[in-house]
């Protein structure tokens, strides 16, 4: 699950944090922070990963205990969690498990807030508890990862339902209402202002939104949001736009020890020849561990069968033998997959299970692993190591005077030939220069004309660099086979540019990933490379990046003609759920920050679809 900073120190010895927060994510995680020796210095969590990770690299402002904390710092490893719930109490487990001389240690487990439903037959309070206890029966909700926001969500509670929570003596003893009546935060139930059967049907409310089965209070809050804006009394609306974030904040009930189980979650990831293998350990219930291995492989090897040859040397494999656990998780079918099972089983002692289609929390788990394994695999990809490796291979294999500092890649977007796009990607020695990068908007070229479009973008750019007003790149890659290359090529004789190579990337008859065919615009010759050539991987690297550089680029000129609202170009949302979505959130930014659990609370809005709407608001 994590994503390890392959970046080495630099030159002077110090963490190259320039190279690793290029491709940092800017979703919500947990960073750790280890010396030299391999040692955990600090953990913490972030809203955004980049963002915080970056706030420690800055030049100035820096506290000293700050400081010296980053000059200790030899690598970071950051694992991506589905909200900043979540990374808040992954964070915890990891500091306890973990002990890191830079961080505070938290409490114990029994320390954690929770919400207490009291064993009242009549009139039963609502109220806060730090530790759960077994003393006195009622309902216990949670433990919650924040004792602040527990608090001032009972505080919601109470103004809604008007649920008291007096103590027990203090409740007997009552003549006369006393302020929390006074203040419309409790109805009064020791003097018998509210009958019994009235009072069950507002705890039945409570308990049953607390367990997250009972929207209407929610859509009360918002219709009421709705005409308080309606009368322009935006302060009202504002009020109930807080309560409502508030009480969702509730329903995220992520809690600490009550998901229960024991299992690895495994994820693969592969990219431009690189296999990245992700595995989570769990037990409890609790995130305790992650670990990301890179093994090596041949190109015919499917998934399934990498993974079965990881799960036998993974816990099989070496002097110390893995714990075992009851449930393995993987992405695809394994190959051998019964066999493997029995084979752990009888090691194990006990039945132990390797399971693909899973629900809920190891769904969850699952989603969580893959996402971490696609971006560790990035951040593995853009290592100043692993790229000067491979430029280094690359100088050999197209036979170049020197090492290139500067490539760049064009590839051509449309949708049926409309909104066309050309992007114009540039790696260096690096990786990639995104401050660089470059979109053109394609006009007057007949629609599906890729190669009037190519011969637009090409001119376009090495015009100005012929004029000097652009820098001159050392090798140009075109994505498309010989029609293609053959258009860049008459670009380049009309414009005089006869000392840039110009090579082109097919994908081949196959088009298979590892099957490319290169195409030499001098000469005209098409060779293949090895799948394990790290020369290919790069240039498959750079054909990618490309490629989602135009489709983004696309799809924001698409939306835009189209003058599409955010939601709008998301299939499978309406007019009517965009509606319920804003209402629900009180705005796109606060739909950004839900997790797909979140969204799929809404009416209307399925798990599936909730998947699609925040891949759609994060581009993945």
């Amino acid at each position: 699950m994590p994503t390890r900073s392959d970046p080495k120190p630099d030159q002077n010895g110090e963490f190259d944090s320039k190279n690793f927060l290029k491709q940092l994510t800017e979703r919500p995680g947990v960073y750790r922070m280890y010396d030299a020796a391999g040692e955990v210095l600090y953990v913490g969590k972030a809203r955004n990963l980049k963002r915080r990770v970056s706030s420690y690299f800055r030049k100035t402002g820096l506290a000293p205990k700050t400081e010296a904390l980053v000059a200790k710092i030899d690598s970071i490893e950051v694992t991506i969690t589905g909200s900043e719930t979540e990374a808040l109490l992954l964070e915890q487990n990891l500091i306890k498990s973990l002990r890191p001389p830079y961080n505070i240690l938290l409490r114990d487990d029994k320390s954690y807030p929770y919400i207490y439903l009291s064993s009242h037959t009549d009139y039963p309070s609502l109220t806060f508890r730090r530790g759960r206890t077994k003393k006195g029966g009622g309902t216990w909700f949670g433990p919650f990862p924040s004792s602040g926001a527990v608090k001032e969500s009972l505080n919601i509670l109470q103004k809604v339902f008007r649920i008291r929570s007096c103590s027990e003596n203090y409740f007997r003893n009552r003549t006369r209402p006393c302020l929390q009546y006074q203040i419309n935060r409790c109805s009064a139930p020791c003097v018998g202002y509210i009958s019994p059967e009235e009072y069950q049907e507002d705890i039945r409310h409570a308990t049953m939104f607390l367990e997250g089965k009972n929207p209407a209070i929610i859509h009360d809050l918002m219709n009421a949001m709705e005409t308080a804006s309606k009368n322009l009394e935006f302060e009202k609306a504002a009020a109930y736009r807080d309560q409502i974030n508030h009480l969702r904040h509730v329903q995220e009930q992520q809690s600490v020890d009550s998901a229960g189980g024991d299992a690895d979650v495994i994820a693969i990831a592969q990219d431009a020849g690189i296999v990245c293998i992700v595995v989570i350990i769990v037990r409890g219930g609790r995130v305790l561990g992650t670990k990301d291995y890179f093994p090596r492989y041949s190109i015919e090897q499917t998934e399934g069968e990498l993974l079965s040859a990881f799960l036998g040397q993974y816990y099989f494999g070496g002097n110390t033998r893995r714990e075992i656990p009851r449930d393995i998780l993987v992405p695809v079918e394994v190959e051998g997959q019964e066999l493997l099972a029995e084979a752990l089983s009888e090691a194990a002692n006990r039945e132990t299970r390797i399971r693909g289609n899973v629900r809920g929390e190891r769904r969850r788990w699952l989603e969580l692993a893959m996402t971490n394994a696609r971006q560790t695999l990035l951040t593995h990809l853009a290592s100043k190591e692993t790229v000067y490796r491979r430029l280094l291979a690359l100088r050999d294999l197209l036979e170049l005077p020197e090492t290139p500092s500067r490539m760049e890649c064009f590839d051509i977007s449309h949708s049926h030939g409309e909104n066309t796009v050309a992007s114009c990607v540039v790696f260096d020695e690096n990786g990639p220069l995104k401050s660089d990068y470059r979109l053109y908007n394609i006009e007057n070229v007949k629609a599906g004309d890729d190669y009037g479009a190519m011969r637009q973008v090409l001119t376009r750019r090495y015009k100005r660099m012929v004029a000097g007003e652009g820098k001159r790149p050392d090798l140009v890659f075109i994505d498309g086979g010989k029609g293609q290359l053959n258009v860049a090529r008459e670009v380049f004789d009309e414009l005089g540019i006869s000392d840039i190579p110009l090579i082109g990337v097919a994908k081949g008859v196959t088009r298979r990933a590892g099957m490319e065919q290169l195409i030499d615009a001098m000469t005209g010759d098409v060779f293949r490379v090895p799948a394990d050539s790290p020369a290919l991987h790069l240039i498959q690297h750079i054909r990618d990046e490309s490629h989602r550089f135009a489709i983004t680029g696309h799809r924001a000129r698409r939306d835009k003609k189209r003058r599409q609202s955010t939601l709008e170009g998301i299939e499978g949302v309406g007019p009517k759920r965009r509606r319920d979505l804003i209402r629900y959130f009180g705005g796109i930014q606060e739909i950004r920050k839900a997790s797909v659990d979140e969204m799929a609370k809404v009416q209307g809005i399925s798990k599936a679809l909730a998947e699609t709407i925040y891949a759609a608001l994060h581009d993945e």
